[in-house]
């Protein structure tokens, strides 16, 4: 922060320095030659001609030896102690129309030396400050009675010499001062007009209109600087583009800034970029640059990246096409394992019914991992279907359960279903709304030790349906979460990750957005997980009603068809 009685840097350099010093070194030389000859003209002078001179070395002294360490407060004692000094010496010597009453003036001629500005404003409020006690004292009886005419010629010839060579000395230093400072600033501003001029792009101060006014730095290819002070920015865009422009050019004088990325009119190869922002009321400051470069880049990110949506996107669909020649085999396996193990064609040995039950049980497992697999192809390939219907939303959830009771109970947990007891009348998919409750629940359990709780419970709530697996399992990190819910993404050991494809969340979450909701994840570790999966599925009591009007409504009424399948 600057200092407050510095508004331009005092001189510090050491030449600056002993100017200072050197002035007050004058003053101090003045007043002692001035004693002398006071000796020898009024040998019998009064004692206080002798302190007021005394008064008029001190702050010379003094001023001397704080300036070597220069800093605001020490400027402000300098600037007081002349005062003070000033008041003294009047006042020892008669006063207002005594012969150093001029001697007030010093602190002004002082903070010219300092170098100016708001010193100058400091000095000057002292000198009058001084000239105003001076003039309190002499009214009230506190001054000396003026010394001998003698002496007093000596005194007055002392302080109007000191004073008037003082302030002159001063002006000088200042204005040598001003000058250095001018030419610094000269040689700051060269070398700003020599950088405006180098730098890569094109500064332009604009009108209104978009016509340059001044220009600095390097035109991109293809830009004439003369043709933007004749023609201005219109003259770089082509037609259909200049409103756009327009538009730049009246928002950024309105809210202060804008920018435009553009095709040089006349070239199919250069691009470029427009910033502006506003200079003033009627004027705009504007940068110009080439862009072909960047844009190229851009062109060759977006067609890698078009590939590789390609490739994957190919990916998706032929696993989607690959949907019953995976599911055919594998179905055959499993019906042929399970004519075994119910002996339909006779007995078999032992051995051979646990292999049957063993290929029946692997082959339902490789299926779920198919199907998982197949869903989320299809729904990458935008390539999955709802199929929707009206129904209960509680019965694929109850279905859900009665499926995965058998499990929880192998795996020593409890699970538990809240539902409501009322129908909940909803527009879904039921093997969605299924395969969401399953997922959901295979996963909870997975992550529940034995002797833990697992509950699903659902209900309407502000015309949305809730779905939420709640467990006490071991719980998931922050770090984790924030990658579920991805295809292939899992969360535990290595062990519990060998459990599955990483594909249930991420399944849930695509069939609660393809209806429109969303899934939602909240978990502490060592205290368990609850997902949520909101659906705006639910049937208004006045679709209800609609689809159950015998009728159509009379003429002018709005006809609503019940479509179970819409």
């Amino acid at each position: 922060m600057a200092d407050p009685l510095s508004p331009s840097p005092i001189p510090e350099a050491p030449a600056a320095l002993r100017e200072v010093v050197g002035w007050h070194g004058a003053w101090a030389l003045a007043v002692v030659l001035a004693a002398i000859a006071l000796a020898f003209i009024a040998p019998g002078a009064p004692w206080t001609s002798w302190c007021a001179l005394a008064a008029g070395l001190a702050p010379a002294c003094v001023a001397a030896a704080l300036i070597k360490q220069d800093s605001a407060q020490r400027r402000l004692v300098v600037l007081a102690s002349w005062a003070a000094a000033a008041v003294l010496a009047a006042g020892l010597s008669g006063g207002v129309a005594g012969p150093l009453a001029v001697w007030c003036v010093a602190p002004l001629a002082v903070a010219a030396v300092l170098g100016g500005g708001r010193p100058l404003a400091a000095g000057a409020s002292l000198s009058l400050g001084a000239f105003a006690l001076v003039g309190l004292a002499q009214a009230i009886g506190w001054v000396a009675p003026a010394p001998p005419r003698a002496a007093s010629f000596d005194l007055g010839l002392l302080g109007v010499s000191t004073t008037c060579l003082g302030l002159a000395a001063a002006l000088v230093m200042l204005r040598r001062r001003l000058n250095q400072r001018n030419d610094a600033h000269g040689v700051i501003n060269a070398d700003l007009h020599a950088l405006l001029l180098r730098q890569p792009h094109l500064i332009l101060v604009l009108d209104p209109a978009g016509r340059a006014s001044a220009a600095y730095g390097s035109p991109p290819p293809g830009v004439s600087a003369d043709r933007l002070f004749a023609e201005g920015l219109s003259a770089l865009v082509n037609e259909d583009r200049r409103e756009d422009l327009a538009w730049t050019l009246s928002t950024s004088h309105e809210d202060g800034e804008g920018a435009l990325h553009f095709q040089l009119a006349g070239s199919a190869d250069t691009w470029l970029d427009l910033e502006l922002r506003r200079l003033d009321e009627t004027r705009l400051i504007a940068t110009l640059a080439d862009a072909t470069a960047g844009r190229l880049r851009e062109a060759a990110l977006e067609a890698s990246r078009d590939r590789a949506d390609a490739l994957n996107l190919g990916k998706s669909r032929f696993l989607a096409n690959m949907s019953h020649e995976l599911r055919t085999p594998l179905n055959a396996i499993m019906g042929f394992s399970d004519i075994m193990r119910q002996k339909i064609f006779g007995a078999l040995p032992g051995r051979y019914v646990e292999y049957a039950d063993l290929i029946h049980d692997a082959g339902s497992h490789l299926l779920d991992l198919i199907n998982d697999v197949l869903d989320m192809s299809k729904i990458e390939a935008a390539r999955y279907e709802l199929s929707l219907e009206r129904l209960d939303a509680r019965e694929p959830v109850q279905a859900a359960l009665r499926l995965m009771r058998l499990q929880a109970d192998d795996v020593g947990v409890q699970l538990r279903g809240v539902l409501p007891s009322q129908p909940l009348d909803a527009d879904a998919d039921r093997r969605a709304l299924k395969q969401i409750a399953l997922n959901l629940i295979s996963n909870a359990l997975k992550f529940t030790p034995r002797g833990g709780l697992v509950s699903i419970t659902m209900r309407a709530s502000a015309g949305m349906l809730d779905l939420s697996v709640a467990d006490t399992g071991v719980g998931i990190s922050k770090a984790d979460l924030e990658r579920l819910g991805r295809p292939f993404e899992q969360a535990g050991d290595v062990s519990l990750q060998a459990q599955g494809t990483g594909l249930g969340l991420s399944l849930v979450r695509a069939f609660a957005e393809l209806h429109g909701g969303e899934m939602s994840i909240e978990s502490r570790l060592g205290e368990g997980t609850a997902v949520t999966v909101r659906l705006p599925v639910l049937v208004t009591e006045e679709e209800v009603a609609a689809a159950a009007e015998p009728n159509p409504p009379s003429a002018g009424g709005q006809v609503i068809a019940f479509n179970p399948q819409r």
